[in-house]
């Protein structure tokens, strides 16, 4: 097996005997010898070389995104209840809500996402298994199950919850309608929810401004808009922020939008960067930093009944999506102070 360390490494590095000399004159009032500090000293220096590696560098930055090593990000005061939603679909809406709440979660925050979503995109994801005879969000919301009795926890992240979403979702936007209150069925969920032993509640939306997506902003406190990098995903906005209006002005006035994640971003096009400018020049600082790039990894995951946080944990979709939790978690502490 080849080695980084070059084999005269104990000879030390070679000098003239005149050097050497003058070497041991100078070091003479030293309790260590010349000889005694090279050696000790070289493998030192190699060492460092070593773990400074394409592969070393990589895992660190695995090691961070599922974070090891660091003390955890601060928690909020309350929990934030926030919904993810876009009436547009293929804007990275879900691929958002799991990968921040999984960030989250690996950095010391407790998360619950609910699946709202009746493709239960959301579900496969987080690996939850969904049988034909699972109780899910579904039950909640029309049936009064409790949601305490419906959350799974999320294999392999410690931390992480979720409610799962079923086709029976798929009919609840008619079934609703002949309930009473059927904008605040989710709300009262939570209500009976004991949300002090969580940090976060994070809703994935359907594609739609429907009776479930209304739910959620009913619900909510906050909302999340992913926006895909790219013209069309800005056509259906003012339609978007003029339902979230409509919702805060007659059914849930401490509604706010707080965040904006531009997703899918691709620098290679002058258009994902016009995009990007455009929506920073309307929304200032509500649109986080970080652009969470197009990448493989964070389109396989899902197949593999995983998040990319831990798929990939070392690619540039996991890296992105930790910044832009990172982002979340420290906003929250700034309002707090504020």
């Amino acid at each position: 097996m080849n080695s980084f360390v070059p084999h005269n490494q104990s000879d030390g590095p070679h000098v003239s005997r005149e050097t050497a000399q003058w070497a041991d004159h100078q070091s003479a009032t030293l309790d260590v010898s010349r000889e005694t500090e090279v050696d000790f000293m070289a493998p030192q220096v190699h060492a460092e070389v070593e773990f400074d590696t394409p592969i070393a560098r990589a895992a660190r930055v695995a090691m961070s995104v599922r974070g090891h090593g660091d003390d955890g990000w601060p928690r909020p005061e309350r929990c934030r209840i926030m919904s993810v939603a876009n009436q547009k679909g293929g804007v990275g809406k879900t691929t958002t809500t799991v990968n921040i709440a999984a960030s989250l979660a690996m950095h010391g925050n407790r998360v619950l996402v609910v699946d709202l979503d009746p493709q239960g995109n959301a579900s496969t994801a987080l690996g939850m298994e969904r049988g034909a005879d699972d109780r899910s969000i579904y039950h909640c919301l029309v049936e009064d199950e409790e949601m305490r009795n419906l959350a799974r926890p999320v294999p392999d992240i410690d931390n992480l919850w979720c409610v799962p979403a079923t086709i029976d979702l798929a009919g609840a936007e008619i079934e609703l309608v002949s309930l009473v209150a059927r904008e605040s069925r989710l709300k009262r969920a939570f209500s009976a929810y004991d949300t002090s032993e969580l940090d976060y509640i994070l809703i994935d939306c359907p594609p739609s401004l429907g009776l479930l997506t209304v739910n959620a902003m009913v619900a909510c406190d906050e909302v999340m808009i992913p926006i895909q990098c790219e013209y069309y995903a800005l056509e259906g906005l003012g339609q978007l922020l003029r339902n979230v209006e409509l919702v805060k002005s007659h059914l849930n006035p401490g509604l706010d939008i707080s965040t904006f994640v531009l997703t899918m971003y691709d620098g290679r096009t002058r258009l994902a960067s016009q995009v990007a400018d455009e929506v920073r020049g309307h929304f200032g600082d509500l649109v986080l930093k970080t652009l969470v790039p197009r990448s493989v990894r964070v389109s396989e995951a899902p197949s593999y009944g995983q998040s990319v946080m831990t798929y990939d944990p070392g690619s540039t979709g996991a890296v992105a999506y930790m910044e832009a939790a990172k982002e979340i978690a420290y906003r929250a502490r700034a309002s707090a102070g504020n």
